[in-house]
């Protein structure tokens, strides 16, 4: 049976050990925190003040419990109280003298039976172990920030962490009301380790000027659900913090990835931290404001000095998912299309599709009749690529074949008016290779729009090196018409949300193959942990293992980078036929379920 604590200690008061101190008040036990100096002390109880009185405000606390809470919890300056209790959580700033000098104290004052427990995000659990008589009892419990929201907490066992220790610290979660994830120790454990070298890749593509700070946070929002941006997501962490973290886990891993990005230490030698000190990779209204300011980074005016060509008319060819949204959502914003399928079956299967999106959504009051009328009433299907020709722009949204594309973007060539806009909806495929099949590279942009196109409110917009200015503005004006959030980005393998995106889902598969965590605990860690609508897993099967190998390939061969070489699981279960859900079996078997 675990061990039933009744008394914990946390050492360090600041953000995350005060929330851990709430959280396990809450549940019933006594805590005794301690801080360096009666600032400290002063700074934790109006932490506690604010953190509950939010609560009461928002009904998950009542007056009473508020003061039975703060009944459990004392505070003060001298280590010495924690001599009677059962298990000691430290918190205190990421270094490692730090944390083995107190494990060192800690290790003389307790009774032989404590636990003690490190709250690191990435140091070693094994090296703070040593540092006490008692490597057997010491453990890793990675809460998430705010402890009292965050339902995540990461266990980390160490090769000579007891068994029973690590059932009682699971046991203690799961009576506080949260939920862990088990893993071995290594620098990042789970989340952190996924996450951190995503943000890092993030921080190279701005130091690049690849994308604007609000153009790479707006494409991983809108294009992939996260909850914050990588750039502001930094910024609230604390670049020192993040900086600490991949050095840390650089030293592990010698991966090129983990290497923090030159223009993170130049941040964090500036003292520019993020939020904490009111300037990061954004500028705040003030220290430890959430609320950015303009600065001189932020764009002004127009993102293109250019006049928009007209568009009246919009052509699309293709006649799967994507298509047919982009059909669907250029209809009821107004424009006459025209869609060209290979065949009348597949010209009335698009029709039939869309009238099923458009009942759908009268069903669910968000469409007259009459807007669903008159939006039928500006498409026509055709077989003919002839039929384009009066169209101002022509989106393909055909096969993710180079070969298809450069023979359709030829064909379209021969056929379109001077001056039409050629769009290309590729997710990795090289724009420039479809403008120059053709006699107007000039007139030719990446339009990567995002499924379901219906819901999906991002539009990559890709120009390559030889796009004429006014067919930028082009298509940024039909995004804006067709309430699309459009971000600017070069023409280069992955664009924004596919070069942050698919690395950390190969990097996900190569945790799995070492074995190092199961498939749920990656997925439950990255969707409770770090906000993400998805796991990564759940995510690959969805999108299909087919196609993240392929593009993985891609980033592979277009930047080089060792770390971006495609898993070989992931190669071996395309190579089985497991390509996900549409196949019933991924990662995980879905004709069982």
């Amino acid at each position: 049976m675990a061990r039933d604590f009744r008394k914990v200690g946390v050492v360090g008061l600041g953000t995350m050990g005060a929330g851990i101190a709430e959280v396990l008040a809450r549940s019933g036990l006594d805590v005794v925190g301690v801080e360096h100096d009666e600032a400290g002390v002063e700074r934790a109880q109006s932490h506690l003040a604010t953190s509950t009185g939010r609560a009461v405000k928002r009904g998950k606390l009542t007056e009473q419990d508020v003061s039975e809470l703060l009944g459990r919890i004392s505070m003060g300056v001298d280590l010495a109280a924690l001599a009677d209790c059962e298990l000691v959580i430290e918190a205190i700033p990421e270094r490692m003298e730090l944390k083995c000098a107190l494990f060192a104290e800690l290790d003389k004052l307790l009774p032989e039976d404590a636990v003690l427990a490190t709250n690191t995000s990435a140091l070693s659990v094994t090296e703070l172990a040593t540092t006490t008589s008692r490597p057997s009892r010491v453990v890793g419990l990675h809460w998430f920030n705010p402890a009292p929201v965050m339902d995540l907490v990461e266990v980390v066992r160490t090769v000579v962490t007891d068994p029973s220790v690590v059932e009682d610290v699971e046991a203690l979660v799961t009576k506080v009301g949260k939920t862990d994830v088990t893993a071995g120790d290594r620098a990042g454990f789970i989340a952190n380790a996924l996450l951190f070298g995503y943000l890092n890749n993030a921080v190279r593509m701005y130091e690049s000027k690849y994308a604007s700070r609000e153009d790479i946070d707006a494409a991983m929002r809108f294009g992939c659900g996260h909850p914050m941006g990588p750039l502001a997501l930094l910024d609230l962490i604390g670049l020192d913090s993040a900086y600490e973290i991949l050095e840390t886990m650089y030293a592990q891993s010698r991966d090129h990835r983990h290497a923090p990005a030159p223009l993170l230490k130049q941040y964090v030698t500036a003292g520019l931290l993020g939020r904490k000190s009111g300037r990061g990779i954004y500028t705040y209204a003030g220290e430890a404001s959430s609320e950015i300011v303009p600065d001189a980074q932020t764009p002004a005016g127009a993102a293109v000095d250019a006049a928009p060509r007209p568009v009246r008319r919009i052509g699309v060819i293709g006649t799967g998912t994507m298509a047919t949204g982009i059909i669907e959502v250029c209809a009821k914003s107004g424009y006459d299309v025209v869609f060209r399928a290979r065949g009348e079956d597949k010209v009335a299967g698009v029709r039939k599709k869309v009238e099923g999106s458009l009942d759908k959504a009268v069903q669910r009051g968000k469409l007259t009749e009459e807007l669903r009328g008159e939006t039928l009433s500006r498409i026509t299907g055709t077989t003919e690529l002839d039929d384009l020709r009066d169209c101002d722009l022509v989106i393909e949204a055909v096969v993710e074949d180079l070969a298809v594309k450069k023979a359709l973007f030829g064909a379209l060539d021969d056929v379109m008016k001077p001056g039409a806009v050629l769009a290309t909806t590729t997710s990795s495929l090289p724009v420039i290779e479809c403008a120059t099949a053709t006699g107007r590279p000039q007139d030719v942009v990446g339009m990567h729009w995002f499924n379901p196109a219906t819901v999906m409110k991002l539009v990559e917009v890709v120009p390559t090196v030889t796009t004429a200015p006014d067919v930028v503005a082009t298509v940024l004006a039909v995004c804006g018409k067709t309430n699309k959030h459009p971000v600017l980005c070069g023409d280069r393998a992955g664009f924004i949300v596919n070069a942050l995106l698919f690395p950390y889902l190969n990097d996900a598969v190569k945790m799995l193959e070492a074995h190092y965590a199961s498939i749920d605990d990656i997925d439950f860690a990255m969707t409770k942990g770090c906000g993400h609508p998805m796991g990564p897993f759940a995510l690959m099967d969805v999108v299909g293992l087919d196609v993240t190998l392929a593009i993985q390939r891609t980033l592979f061969y277009e930047f080089r980078e060792p770390g971006d070489v495609p898993a070989p699981m992931l190669e071996h279960l395309v190579k089985a036929g497991y390509m996900g859900r549409k196949t019933g079996r991924g990662f995980r078997d879905y004709a069982k379920s």
